[in-house]
């Protein structure tokens, strides 16, 4: 028998640790999405790790900005971020104040409320690829730069929350590089994600843009 998801927030304290241990630990567990029209609730399965200004991958690699501000702050919080001009991407706020780690939020299964996702995600094969990547987990949701800064341990009926779900084995984890990082801070095996779940998105390796001539 399958265990029934525990809707308790996550403490703070669960991300106030170095991002490597809070990254495989988010796997299982659910994101709440409050609507108006209603909640959406996503079962993590693909996360990715950043390590702040040690991490020449990471946003926070040369310092604070006023877009990457949120990394800067306590953990707990969520930094949404706009890239190529049209998508957002969520991450998840970790260590302690003044670090600036985070983990990527980059596949996960609807779990409830997918009649709300769909017509957000209207070139969805079938209901697995929902949110299966980071710019489609958070178009599926709703995601955007409004709610950089949320606080996901307020519980609900907080826009965002993170509720303890039901976590996932070590043996369950797997881990490999980073998708589309370049340079040195994709060598990292930073990404972490559910084996054998549908949901998990497939292996990028970054390629460089082709210059105009």
């Amino acid at each position: 028998m399958i265990a029934a998801p525990d809707r308790t927030p996550l403490p703070r304290e669960f991300f106030d640790r170095p991002v490597l241990e809070v990254a495989p630990d988010l796997l299982g567990r659910t994101l709440v999405r409050s609507t108006p029209e209603g909640p959406i609730h996503l079962r993590l399965t693909e996360v990715e790790a950043y390590d702040g200004m040690k991490d020449p991958g990471s946003h926070a690699y040369r310092g604070r900005t006023r877009r990457n501000a949120v990394m800067f702050g306590p953990p707990g919080y969520a930094y949404v971020y706009f890239t190529y001009g049209m998508w957002h991407c969520m991450n998840l706020v970790c260590g302690p104040d003044g670090i600036a780690s985070a983990v990527l939020l980059r596949a996960g299964e609807i779990t409830e409320g997918a009649e709300l996702t769909r017509s957000r995600r209207r070139s969805a094969r079938n209901d697995k690829e929902l949110a299966k990547g980071p710019a489609r987990l958070a178009t599926a949701l709703d995601i955007d730069r409004a709610l950089d800064g949320t606080d996901v341990c307020a519980g609900l009926p907080s826009p965002l929350s993170i509720l303890t779900g039901v976590p996932i084995s070590d043996e369950q984890v797997r881990n490999g590089p980073r998708t589309g990082v370049s340079g040195e801070g994709g060598v990292h095996p930073w990404r972490f994600w559910i084996a054998n779940d549908p949901t998990v998105s497939p292996y990028r390796a970054h390629k460089p843009r082709r210059r105009s001539t």
